[in-house]
C-alpha cells in the first residue's frame, strides 16, 4: 500500500522530511495558503465539522477515510502515484525514450506555462463557490460542496509541489502569484475565461461539476501521459479525486430534472414554477451555457503550442498508452470545419495541430453519455422532453469559432439572427433571477429543497438522514 505520512506538517508520500530545502520551502508557503483559505474559501463554514473524505493512500482501492473535520484543518498534503519503473515516452518526438524525472532545460518554459495554467484552476473554482454553502437545498448536497471544495485545494498543492520542487525561485514566485489572481477581478482574474464566471446558484454549481470538472478530467489525462513523470504521477491521482466533482454535477442535475419531471406528472396543467421547480428549458439553457464555456477551456483548433506540446512529449492524447495508432502522429491528418472569411470550409489538417480538438473530441463523447442519463430522467418518467449538447461551434469565446456565430446546432447565423434567438439557447436574466429565487437554504437532516430531489443514495454508506454538516 502507498501509504501517506500523516505525521509531517504536510502529509506526503513523497518523502518530502528527505529534502530540507524544499520542505522549508513549502512550510513557509503553507500559512499564506491557510490565509487564502480563511479569506476566499467558504468562510462563514470554517468552523462547522463536515463529514469528508481524506487519502489515505494512493492505491485504487481503498485509498480514502471519511470522518468529521473543520475545513482549515483538513490536511491538505502532496500525493503522487508510485513511480513506474522503467516507464519511456509515450508519444511524440520523443517516442521510446526514458520518462524524464528532472525538467529537461529546452521545455522549461512550456511545461512552468502548463503547470501554471492547470494550477490556477483550482483555486479558481473555490472562489467561485465560495458563497453557495448559504443556499444548500440539503446538508448532503453541502457536505458535497465542502468536498469539492477541499479537494481543489489539495489540487492546488499537488501543482504547488511541483512548482516547487522542480522550478526554483520561478516556482516559488509562480506559487505565490496563485494566491493573489482573484476569479473574477477585473483587475488580476484567473487566468480562464471561465474560471472568472459567476457561480451564483446551484443549478450553476451542478452544471460547472458536470462540464468545467469534466474538461479537467481530460486536462489531466493528457498530463497524464506527460513525458515529465512527476507531473505525470501527480495528475494520475488527481483523476482519482476528480470522479467525485463529476459526479455531484451529472447526479445533481439529474435529481434536478427528476423533481421537475415529479411536479409535471402531478399537475399536468401548471406552470413548474408556480410549485418551485426548474423548468427544463431552464436546465437545458444552464447546460447549454457552461458546456460551451467549458468548450472553451481546450483552447483553439488549429494550434502550434497544442503541436508543440505534443512533439515536446510535454502533454499526449487521452488514453495516450491504450491507443492502437501512430504515437508520434507524424503523417496523419485530422478533418475540420474552418471558418475563414465568413464561412466554413472543409478541410484536413496536419494531425499534430489538431490535437486541441482531439482532446476535445473526447470530451464530446463522454458528455454525449451525461445527455443520454438526463433523458433517461424523463423516459422513467412519461416526459417527453429531451435534452441535447450544443455544437462545439456555439457560443464560443476562444479559437476559430470565436469570430462567428452559430446556432445551437453550429450553423452560421447573422448578427440580428443571433440577437432574436440567444434567449431560446442560453440563460436570460429573467431566468437567472427565477433560479436565484429558489436558492434558499435547507439545512435540516433529512429535508431537501423543494426544486431538487434526494439522492439515491448517501455517502459512505449513510442515509441520505445522516447529519453531513453539523451546524
Amino acid at each position: 500500500m502507498q501509504t501517506i505520512d500523516y505525521t509531517q506538517k504536510i502529509p506526503n508520500n513523497v518523502d518530502l522530511k528527505s529534502d530540507r530545502r524544499l520542505q522549508r520551502a513549502l512550510e513557509a508557503w503553507q500559512p499564506n495558503y491557510i490565509e487564502w483559505w480563511k479569506s476566499m474559501g467558504p468562510t462563514d463554514f470554517n468552523e462547522k465539522d463536515v463529514y469528508l473524505r481524506t487519502a489515505v493512500s494512493v492505491d485504487k482501492d481503498g485509498w480514502a477515510q471519511f470522518g468529521y473535520v473543520q475545513m482549515p484543518e483538513y490536511r491538505w498534503g502532496i500525493f503522487l502515484e508510485p513511480q513506474e519503473k522503467d516507464r519511456i515516452i509515450g508519444f511524440g518526438d520523443h517516442y521510446g525514450e526514458d520518462a524524464w524525472q528532472a525538467v529537461p532545460g529546452e521545455y522549461r518554459n512550456a511545461l512552468r506555462r502548463i503547470i501554471v495554467t492547470q494550477a490556477d484552476t483550482e483555486p479558481a473554482s473555490v472562489e467561485q463557490q465560495r458563497l453557495l454553502g448559504h443556499t444548500a437545498p440539503s446538508l448532503y448536497d453541502l457536505r458535497n460542496l465542502f468536498q469539492v471544495n477541499v479537494e481543489e485545494g489539495r489540487h492546488l498543492w499537488a501543482m504547488v509541489y511541483i512548482l516547487q520542487s522542480y522550478f526554483g525561485r520561478d516556482g516559488r514566485e509562480e506559487s505565490e502569484e496563485l494566491l493573489e489572481r482573484r476569479s473574477g477581478n477585473p483587475d488580476h482574474p484567473r487566468i480562464l475565461g471561465t474560471f472568472n464566471e459567476p457561480c451564483e446558484d446551484w443549478l450553476s454549481f451542478f452544471c460547472f461539476t458536470c462540464y468545467t470538472d469534466r474538461d479537467g478530467k481530460f486536462q489531466l489525462l493528457s498530463l497524464a501521459e506527460s513525458g515529465f513523470d512527476p507531473l505525470a504521477r501527480t495528475c494520475r491521482f488527481m483523476l482519482t479525486e476528480e470522479a467525485h466533482h463529476m459526479f455531484v454535477g451529472q447526479t445533481g442535475i439529474g435529481r434536478v430534472i427528476q423533481r421537475t419531471c415529479e411536479v409535471m406528472r402531478e399537475h399536468p396543467d401548471a406552470d413548474v414554477r408556480e410549485h418551485g421547480a426548474v423548468p427544463l428549458e431552464i436546465v437545458q439553457k444552464y447546460i447549454t451555457f457552461w458546456n460551451s464555456s467549458s468548450n472553451d477551456l481546450f483552447g483553439g483548433e488549429i494550434s502550434s503550442n497544442a503541436s508543440n506540446f505534443f512533439s515536446n512529449g510535454l502533454k499526449g492524447r487521452a488514453y495516450e498508452e491504450k491507443l492502437d495508432i501512430d504515437h508520434k502522429a507524424l503523417e496523419g491528418t485530422y478533418s475540420m470545419d474552418v471558418w475563414e472569411d465568413g464561412g466554413l470550409s472543409h478541410q484536413e489538417v496536419p494531425l499534430r495541430n489538431a490535437m486541441n480538438e482531439v482532446l476535445r473530441d473526447e470530451y464530446v463523447k463522454d458528455n454525449e453519455k451525461g445527455i443520454e442519463y438526463f433523458n433517461k430522467v424523463c423516459e422513467r418518467n412519461d416526459v417527453s422532453f429531451r435534452f441535447r449538447l450544443p455544437h462545439r461551434r456555439f457560443n464560443r469565446k476562444i479559437g476559430m469559432y470565436a469570430d462567428g456565430r452559430f446556432d445551437i446546432d453550429g450553423n452560421p447565423v447573422d448578427e440580428a439572427t443571433w440577437n432574436a434567438r440567444v434567449g431560446e439557447w442560453l440563460p436570460t436574466q429573467e431566468d437567472r433571477d427565477y433560479v436565484k429565487s429558489l436558492m434558499v437554504p435547507c439545512y435540516e437532516p433529512g429535508k431537501i429543497a423543494s426544486w431538487i430531489a434526494p439522492p439515491a443514495k448517501g455517502i459512505d454508506g449513510k442515509p441520505f438522514e445522516f447529519e453531513y454538516v453539523k451546524l
